[in-house]
């Protein structure tokens, strides 16, 4: 993520326009310390960083004395969830958003921050997040692609599979995804508001206009995110960057549509066993101009159960 110029740009707008004279928490600063030290670059008086993971804990320590940041920064290890400290911050700033704006925690993670880490009129960097959906027919997407994992995901699938023991359906990271495949109107299915009223848990129902002749067998997501209130939105869909789509399968074969055509979506996220990741379901009825309805439907919870439940899964785990 460190060459994501449009997320990079976006945030280091922020930290300059907030960070100067105050006390900034850094969730997640990782083995760079990236926007601990933007967060000093742009004039923070005191800057407390927060990493989870012991290696990049240890290597961050270690870059401390060469990013100068001995005197300003204060490093900690562990989950910004369950550590305390004094005083409180001004400011703080958190890249753990998702393609799923939600996946990563960020909902239960900085409805925490907020509650026990900031000062009362602190602020949140990135200021709200969107997740936003349109109907798609994942062949039209990859166009002459073979539906397969990308080589270097393997090893990271594998990971996946290990820490939660056995297989399940993952959720599909789209890389480039062209807005030419969207067979329907778009519209926010997710929404989270940092500085506003933040919700752990959400339910948004949602009817999405079929715009032109085609088929659909799911939907596609992707993020938007804004970083100052009057930002312009960082465009996962529509702009370089790091952040994938993700397709979401909902029918077991596509069904064709025309304008005119309805899909009712329900999107529902509540917080999995971890109390910090979301589950996901969603639902869907497609109306189409012959009277007929068809209905779908998916679960993804963040620690997986379900396997091969739709064809692209099939596609993607045959049967031994």
């Amino acid at each position: 993520m460190t060459t994501d110029e449009e997320r990079n740009k976006r945030f280091r707008a922020a930290l300059e326009h907030l960070a100067p004279g105050r006390h900034v928490l850094d969730i997640g600063t990782g083995a760079d310390l990236v926007w601990a030290r933007e967060s000093v670059r742009a004039g923070a008086r005191q800057v407390t960083a927060i990493e989870v993971m012991e290696d990049s804990f240890r290597q961050a320590a270690a870059n401390l004395p060469a990013y100068s940041l001995e005197d300003r920064a204060t490093l900690l290890l562990g989950e910004s969830t369950s550590l305390a400290f004094a005083p409180r911050a001004d400011v703080c700033v958190a890249e753990i958003i998702g393609s799923f704006a939600s996946a990563e925690g960020a909902a239960a993670v900085l409805a925490d921050a907020r509650n026990r880490h900031l000062v009362p009129d602190g602020v949140i960097v990135p200021h709200r997040a969107v997740t936003r959906a349109a109907a798609v027919c994942l062949a039209d997407i990859l166009g002459e692609q073979h539906v397969a994992f990308a080589a270097e995901s393997i090893p990271y699938l594998q990971s996946i599979f290990n820490w939660n023991t056995s297989p399940f359906d993952v959720r599909l990271r789209i890389e480039n995804a062209s807005p030419d495949a969207l067979v329907s109107e778009s519209a926010e299915i997710e929404s989270l508001d940092f500085n506003g009223t933040l919700h752990t848990a959400q339910q948004t129902t949602t009817c999405l206009a079929i715009q032109r002749s085609g088929r659909i067998d799911g939907v596609l997501a992707w993020l938007q995110l804004w970083c100052l209130s009057d930002d312009e939105p960082l465009d996962a869909l529509r702009m370089k960057t790091n952040w994938a789509s993700i397709y979401c399968p909902l029918f077991q074969e596509p069904v064709p549509v025309e304008p005119g055509d309805t899909l009712d979506l329900v999107f529902a996220s509540s917080l999995g066993a971890d109390g910090v990741h979301p589950d996901y379901q969603l639902s869907a009825t497609l109306h189409t101009a012959d009277g007929r309805t068809h209905n779908g439907s998916l679960e993804s919870p963040h620690r997986g159960a379900h396997f091969r439940t739709h064809p692209v899964y099939r596609l993607l785990f045959p049967a031994p």
